[in-house]
């Protein structure tokens, strides 16, 4: 959880290595497409946009495929802000803004970002640490999700006070107990309020989450129990092998194990449902990508001519039917106890 990780880990682990030739090495996910029959993947019409606002957290978690941290400096500034609002304005087919970081309630741009998606009717989508809502200026914060109905989307990977503080930090546990009881009071979570509270899971190591419906009624139970707390839906995600998470994979010489776990869970019913397809991620520049993971590995969004593509050319470009870029990562999706932000898909058989 120290500063050498997370300086280290873009240096080690910059851009997911194809690796051909290295033997029983998993093969690129465009080539198993191509093998069962599923060709290009293609998106369809945007109607979530996902905004990484930057990379500066409060936490610097194991498993972060951001690689953030509290050290980082890359930061959304006021005039992207200003462009992703005119772009807002301009297209009336994305109904969804995903707001991720880092911790992004600490770029400057948030609540402004938040407050005039809302007003254009977006429902808006807060990716939220937990411990962010005890930070020094941000006492106030849980009472600005509520008033602006925002959607919170909490990270909080185990129920077992000992697991998180090993995966997030010492204290980590507690801090996040007492953000949940704090929505609980304003609702959030709580049947007919409206005021939606999922959490998100996330594995310990490189393996694959359990049955999404299964550790969620184990959520309830202990959470409930234990603390008094409520929520709305868990989503298990895998661990995506890129990043901090994918640097500790190649030092300790899991990163080819883990790899064949995801492909072995590989599910061409999940390609219908991984978020790439109707989403858009923009990064703290205002560069555009196929997803957070993509942008994570600076796989960017290219125009004809191979350029990158920026925020102002969502204004005139129609992705309709676009090619997605996609790498070996990509299982993480596909694989039934996958990401896509939005919990698992169909699981793997066993």
């Amino acid at each position: 959880m120290g500063n050498t990780a997370e300086a280290d880990s873009g240096r080690l682990f910059k851009i997911l290595p194809d690796r051909e030739g290295i033997p029983n090495h998993n093969p690129t996910f465009d080539r198993v497409l191509a093998e069962h029959g599923c060709g290009l993947l293609t998106r369809s019409e945007v109607v979530t946009l996902q905004i990484n606002v930057g990379k500066r957290c409060n936490q610097a978690c194991h498993h972060c495929h951001v690689d953030a941290g509290p050290k980082r400096s890359e930061m959304m500034r006021e005039e992207v802000a200003e462009r992703l609002l005119e772009l807002l304005a301009a297209s009336p087919s994305i109904r969804t803004v995903d707001i991720t970081g880092g911790a992004p309630e600490l770029n400057p741009n948030f609540r402004r970002l938040v407050i005039r998606s809302r007003e254009s009717g977006r429902e808006v989508i807060d990716r939220c640490n937990l411990t962010i809502l005890e930070v020094a200026g941000q006492e106030d914060l849980a009472e600005f999700l509520q008033a602006q109905q925002v959607e919170v989307v909490a990270s909080l990977p185990c129920y077992l006070g000992d697991n998180v503080d090993r995966q997030r930090g010492k204290g980590v546990f507690e801090s996040s107990i007492r953000s949940l009881r704090h929505l609980n009071g304003l609702g959030y979570g709580r049947e007919g309020t409206g005021y939606i509270l999922n959490l998100v899971y996330n594995p310990q190591g490189p393996s694959l989450p359990p049955p999404q419906d299964v550790l969620e009624e184990d959520y309830r139970r202990e959470l409930g129990d234990k603390f008094g707390i409520v929520f709305n839906r868990l989503f298990t995600l895998a661990n995506m092998p890129i990043q901090r998470f994918g640097s500790t994979l190649i030092t300790k010489g899991e990163f080819d194990r883990y790899m064949s776990l995801l492909r072995q869970a590989h599910r061409d019913e999940n390609l219908d449902g991984v978020m790439c397809r109707d989403l858009v991620s923009v990064d703290w520049r205002g560069y555009l990508y196929d997803c957070d993971f993509n942008q994570m590995l600076d796989l960017p969004l290219s125009g004809p001519d191979g350029t990158r593509r920026r925020l102002e050319d969502l204004l005139t470009d129609d992705l309709d039917r676009n090619p997605i870029t996609v790498a070996g990562h990509c299982y993480g999706c596909t694989a039934g106890q996958g990401s896509s932000c939005g919990g698992a898909l169909k699981e793997a058989a066993e």
